[in-house]
């Protein structure tokens, strides 16, 4: 195990702590009066430290590992100022953000952050072209660069809107959903898949199949944003385009899963029991979010979907903590980058169950608000649930601080 790897994963999960932590916070100032916080400011800070800080502050580290594996090389040393500089803007947006919101530091900090990985990308991308033997995963970790280089014109557009003040629902929310969704399912997603791919390729190296799988969630991606703003004016042809690729991703992950139950004998000898249950929950939860995201072309469903603010929290935190965020640490498990004790597996047991718990209550209460049903005590609920998931993060940090590397 790499001891700079294992350092950034440790700060990596610090900066998870934090994210709970915000979270909490926000939590507490909906059930109860906190009035030196301001509530906007404080959830673009969660918001934001939550993508640079945990998400992509860990696949930087996994990528970079990654590349020091396959050269026989610790690249660590050529890449630690970006991994420094991307720590440094997340730190600078959690803390613009919490004290002034849409205002001149915050967005410097936030473009800065894009120029950090936008030169990330320059770099990885030459490094990857340089390596002796090509995989698959090289070409969904290019996917990946990309789409985060793409989500910035979601950003600018944003921040050009919010700085000038001039607020025009539909493009805001346009813009939003961009950022989101080239994160959410760009970013996120391919850098995922892509360090998914090197287990994989154990179970079946050089499979056409895997190939196709690729296309079908790359060429999917650009018209798959689409399904956020089914509520702008769209002509039928793209309508039909926008179906298909909700088709094309559920089609591909439905023969990426046949690939994986095929070769289930396999699993025992490259998974261990805590990753193998963390991977299996993401993956379930990524079935569920593809499936949702066929329905949304329904266009009643759709304005169902986005109108109930609890839903659209439940959707976006289902991506991030359970299909992401659960996967991260599966996927660290599984390559022991992470050594394990006892505090460490109660910390990812107590944060999975608060995470679960979070989505059912939020389910609950958009049910609920469709029906004008209010939930007696749903608030307090949502805060204890809150409090379960940073003692959970609290847990894991306790126990990786104990673990010393010689």
């Amino acid at each position: 195990m790499s001891h700079r790897l294992f350092q950034w994963l440790r700060i990596s999960f610090f900066n998870l702590l934090l994210v709970a932590l915000l979270g909490l916070v926000l939590r507490y100032k909906i059930a109860f009066s906190l009035p030196f916080i301001d509530q906007k400011f404080l959830l673009h800070a969660h918001s934001h430290f939550a993508f640079s800080g945990w998400i992509t502050q860990a696949l930087m580290a996994l990528f970079v590992a990654h590349l020091s594996k396959k050269n026989g090389v610790d690249k660590f040393t050529e890449y630690r100022w970006l991994l420094y500089a991307n720590l440094l803007t997340a730190y600078g947006m959690l803390f613009s953000f919490s004290f002034q919101g849409y205002g001149f530091l915050s967005i410097l900090f936030s473009t800065l952050s894009i120029i950090i990985a936008w030169i990330f990308a320059i770099f990885y991308w030459k490094d990857i072209n340089r390596l002796p033997v090509k995989s698959l995963s090289g070409h969904w970790f290019k996917a990946a660069l990309i789409f985060n280089a793409i989500s910035a014109l979601g950003a600018f557009g944003l921040a050009a809107m919010m700085a000038n003040k001039i607020i025009h629902q539909n493009w805001y929310l346009a813009a939003i959903y961009f950022f989101l969704h080239f994160q959410y399912n760009g970013w996120f997603f391919f850098g995922c898949m892509g360090l998914l791919m090197e287990k994989i390729a154990l179970l079946q190296p050089g499979g056409k199949m895997l190939k196709i799988i690729f296309w079908l969630f790359a060429a999917a991606c650009m018209p798959a944003y689409f399904l956020s703003v089914l509520w702008l004016p769209i002509p039928v042809w793209f309508y039909l385009l926008i179906i298909m690729s909700a088709l094309a991703q559920l089609l591909a992950w439905i023969l990426l899963l046949r690939i994986i139950l095929k070769q289930r004998r396999l699993l025992p000898a490259i998974l261990t029991t805590l990753s193998k249950w963390l991977l299996i929950l993401s993956a379930i939860a990524l079935s569920v979010k593809l499936v949702l995201q066929l329905g949304s072309t329904v266009p009643s469903l759709s304005t169902l979907a986005y109108g109930y603010r609890p839903i659209v929290i439940a959707y976006l935190h289902l991506i991030l903590l359970v299909v992401i965020t659960l996967f991260l640490m599966g996927y660290i498990m599984a390559e022991k980058m992470l050594p394990v004790n006892r505090k460490v597996i109660a910390g990812i047991a107590v944060f999975t169950s608060g995470i679960f718990l979070n989505e059912l209550l939020l389910m609950i209460q958009g049910v609920a608000a469709i029906y004008y049903t209010p939930i007696p005590y749903m608030i307090e609920l949502l805060l204890i649930t809150a409090a379960i998931l940073l003692a959970g993060m609290f847990l894991l940090n306790m126990g990786i601080k104990k673990i010393n590397l010689i």
